[in-house]
């Protein structure tokens, strides 16, 4: 229970009477019976494919940068009187759970003919809003708000004051019982003056006042915005453009090589599925310090966050640089291709994430390959990055109790919160492990081919079909499997299984053996790691000690049954002396070197609270960061996965 929460339940519980008490004429208690409730039945209309008889106008105000409330007012036009369920929109696409913002839904009320007509929310669905339209009602009209978090500890910043991101299904409802696809909607979005907005969308702007074509419902929440008062577009080419807003002009600012590695991301994405599923495609790209993060994909855009200095301080390693060819991955994979379990008729309906190694596992894959290709990273860069997914994979634990395919299930267990023991309690790691285990089937398809083909094979026949297809089309494991079978002859139906449905004792580098590369350790940090390391402001020892802690002390990650696990370590606590030095961090890694050359326990200092212990752990293994080394002579297959194909 929440500190805040104490005194208001204790004030309530001391001052209501108990139902089931009461006082007779003479002041006695008498037990009476409790009133017998009536079970809540679920009246909501399943959605059926049928045209919704009207188009919804949509007008949201969006000009307020200091407190971040949105106005809505929206028109539904109704065809008939009686019950009618509003809903706000829950299973969200790409987000893999039930993620709408609904507290921050506010001030609801819906009118006919002027008229205020009630509406009562479902307590079996809180996403839902039941109404009843009067006779003779045309349309009815709800205004609400959208109360945009003003701190951190509220949720993303979405708005600042030179930027914004909108998200439709945050500023609207749609009438039950349709496929979403078959409502119409026109939306109209006032932004602040002098902003430039940049959507998928089409639209004509007259001042600060954008109406976008009318669409259908399912498009509207698959087309967001990012508006901005310093704001630049640039033509990829291939129907692709790079939409940008930043904190400074400066941000902005790129030169001509840097583009035309985004160009050339663009052009080999197009050649390695062999067909576009897209007329047009916006990177809808926030280059800030500000706004909070997001890497979201949609069929003919993704909303993208980078920090500050993804230009500016290009040089100073590959920082954000593989968020934009997993999300333009997306547009294949898990927008046009779709799990058919993750496909829904609306946003009601649970989705299910059993093959997000497929929708995000190949998308990581592919964007770490097409940033290679591309020259967003180098291909050292790449391989640093492929170290240290396999060194950090090999450090969870869980993976012993807890197969693959029940991460997929992270999105609705845990929807990202913070957890205290990510390595046993493993996280969304059909990712990173999806990557692993298909960069293995690559180096598998290669060597039966004897090099003939690729995974690139794979995806040219998964997801390249159907050129000019803009909808989607399902699959389901087999139909993965049946694939891989036309392409290279194998027991792809074992493959999967032992990756995805059994436990294993370790993260799957057979990709990386097959590849020409092993797993090795040293006392230096690569590109990757010192990524990381900079943007955590301390030191990664996961791979070793098993911690990552922060230059001045404070612990953020203690690897499970590790020597720090094991010496009583937990995330929290605050180291404050080493080997009876002041912490910092260059103190923490002389004290891990010196423990290696002469063979002697490390001490600690730490404070848990308002407690202080002392800690003695036996490590000798100094500083451990991971690196790859190349095995045998000339290219290998993992080589030949990374260069270039245009």
């Amino acid at each position: 229970m929440y500190r805040y929460g104490l005194l208001p339940l204790l004030l309530s519980t001391a001052l209501a009477a108990p139902a089931a008490l009461a006082q007779d004429q003479v002041g006695a208690p008498v037990v009476r019976s409790a009133p017998v409730m009536a079970p809540v039945i679920d009246t909501t209309a399943a959605p059926r494919d049928v045209t919704y008889p009207g188009t919804m106008t949509l007008a949201v105000d969006a000009t307020d940068t200091t407190q971040r409330i949105w106005r809505v007012k929206q028109v539904i036009p109704v065809a008939s009187s009686g019950p009618l369920t509003l809903l706000y929109p829950e299973w969200l696409p790409g987000k893999h759970g039930p993620r709408g913002q609904i507290e921050k839904f506010s001030g609801l009320k819906i009118t006919a003919n002027g008229k205020d007509i009630g509406w009562t929310r479902s307590p079996l669905d809180v996403y839902a809003f039941h109404v009843n339209v009067p006779e003779g009602t045309r349309e009815i009209v709800a205004e609400f708000q959208f109360l945009n978090a003003t701190a951190a500890n509220q949720g993303r910043i979405a708005v600042t004051d030179k930027m914004l991101n909108l998200q439709f299904e945050t500023v609207s409802l749609y009438p039950a019982g349709y496929y979403v696809r078959r409502i119409p909607v026109q939306a109209t979005v006032t932004y602040p003056q002098g902003w430039t907005a940049h959507s998928a969308l089409p639209g004509k702007a007259s001042g600060a006042t954008v109406r976008y074509d009318v669409t259908d419902y399912e498009t509207l929440i698959d087309s967001p915005v990012f508006a901005g008062l310093y704001a630049r577009s640039v033509d990829l080419g291939n129907d692709v453009m790079l939409d940008m807003v930043a904190d400074t002009p400066a941000e902005m600012v790129a030169s001509v090589e840097q583009i035309g590695k985004h160009k050339k991301l663009v052009d080999e994405a197009v050649a390695l599925f062999g067909a576009k599923h897209f007329d047009h495609y916006n990177f809808l790209l926030a280059i800030t310090d500000e706004m909070g993060g997001i890497g979201l994909e949609h069929h003919r855009s993704s909303e993208n966050q980078v920090d500050t200095g993804y230009f500016t301080k290009w040089n100073d390693g590959p920082g954000d640089r593989n968020l934009l060819p997993h999300e333009f991955t997306h547009s294949w994979d898990g927008k046009f291709r779709r799990p058919e379990l993750l496909w829904t008729p609306d946003y009601r309906v649970p989705m299910q994430d059993h093959l997000l190694w497929v929708y995000e596992g190949q998308t990581q894959f592919w964007g770490y390959v097409l940033g290679a290709r591309s020259g967003l990273y180098t291909k050292e860069q790449t391989l640093d990055a492929y170290a240290s997914i396999a060194a950090r994979l090999d450090t969870t634990k869980g993976r012993e109790w807890r197969p693959l395919i029940d991460t997929t299930l992270d999105p609705v267990i845990s929807a990202r919160r913070p957890k205290g023991w990510p390595s046993w309690q493993r996280s969304e790691d059909y990712y990173n492990e999806g990557l692993l285990m298909w960069l293995e089937a690559d180096a598998i398809i290669r060597r039966e081919s004897q090099g003939a083909r690729g995974l690139d094979d794979f995806a040219h026949a998964f997801f390249g079909v159907r050129p000019g297809d803009w909808g989607t089309l399902t699959y389901t494991r087999q139909d993965v499997i049946d694939t891989l079978n036309s392409i290279q002859p194998y027991d792809w139906a074992a493959f999967i299984d032992a990756h995805v449905d059994r436990t294993t004792s370790e993260a799957p580098k057979a990709g990386l053996d097959m590849g020409g590369y092993r797993l090795t350790y040293g006392d230096i940090p690569n590109s990757t790691t010192k990524n990381i390391e900079k943007a955590i402001k301390g030191i990664d020892q996961t791979y070793g000690i098993g911690l990552a802690v922060k230059n001045e002390g404070d612990i953020i990650s203690v690897i499970w049954d590790s020597p720090a696990f094991k010496a009583g370590l937990a995330t929290g606590m605050k180291i404050v002396a080493v080997n009876g030095t002041e912490f910092s961090g260059e103190a923490f890694k002389a004290a891990l070197t010196q423990a290696k050359l002469e063979k002697k326990p490390v001490a600690f200092i730490v404070k848990q609270d308002k407690a202080y212990r002392n800690i003695t752990l036996d490590y000798s293994l100094g500083l451990r960061y991971p690196r790859l080394e190349k095995t045998g002579e000339g290219e290998g297959s993992l080589d030949r996965l990374l260069q270039p194909k245009t």
